[in-house]
């Protein structure tokens, strides 16, 4: 291309070094005994860039042991553009977070969060593993924190109940019960009730309904 150089050099036998730089358009080489091109002369002035970024970014890092090559592009992607976001937010808002040494991981924090939630609020069933189920329960609740909060999980077992049924709370698996929501009616399991003493159960029943 007419707009790029390609170079060659050889600092040793066989060992060859390849550059392509859009900035050069000459083959200038230096006066120096070794002869390099200026191509690499600026790319070890500048080199100190590359290996910073690549230090910043083995500290807070998404990646994850994979052999697809496509996934290991896509975690360094993440990874670039979420400390090049934390640059920018930082050069933008300088009053923000003054005199802390956490701020980057304080950043990834509140962007991770930022760009979950609403995938987490459209969620209509919860997920099967124990920590991301917790996880959507907490983004539900921190949701609805305006409104009082009602003991729905507040349990009791129905009178004449002749058989189990599956908890209509929990992941899709065989968890049976014979325990039933007081107010919606649903079955519920051990795991996903919350316990309540009669005094903060007639508080959130009066609240918004009857015991």
């Amino acid at each position: 291309m007419p707009t790029t150089t390609l170079v060659s050099y050889l600092p040793k036998k066989n060992k060859n070094v390849l550059l392509l730089s859009t900035q050069h358009t000459e083959a200038e080489i230096s006066n120096h005994q070794d002869r390099k091109p200026a191509i690499i002369l600026d790319y070890n002035c500048n080199k100190g860039g590359v290996d910073n970024l690549d230090k910043v970014i083995g500290t807070y890092s998404c990646r994850r042991k994979t052999a697809r090559w496509p996934l290991v592009i896509f975690h360094n992607i993440i990874d670039v553009s979420s400390y090049n976001a934390f640059v920018i937010w930082r050069e933008s808002n300088s009053s923000w977070m003054p005199r802390k040494r956490k701020k980057r991981r304080v950043f990834l924090e509140q962007l991770g969060k930022a760009l979950v939630t609403p995938f987490i609020e459209r969620r209509e069933h919860l997920p099967h593993t124990e920590a991301s189920a917790a996880l959507v329960k907490a983004v539900h609740r921190a949701r609805s924190h305006d409104q009082p909060e009602e003991p729905a999980a507040l349990a009791t077992a129905p009178a004449g109940a002749s058989k189990r049924k599956i908890c209509q709370i929990c992941p899709p698996k065989d968890c049976k019960t014979h325990t039933v929501c007081r107010r919606c009616k649903k079955y519920i399991c051990k795991g996903c009730a919350h316990a309540y003493c009669p005094t903060c159960a007639h508080w959130g029943f009066s609240e918004g309904g009857t015991v």
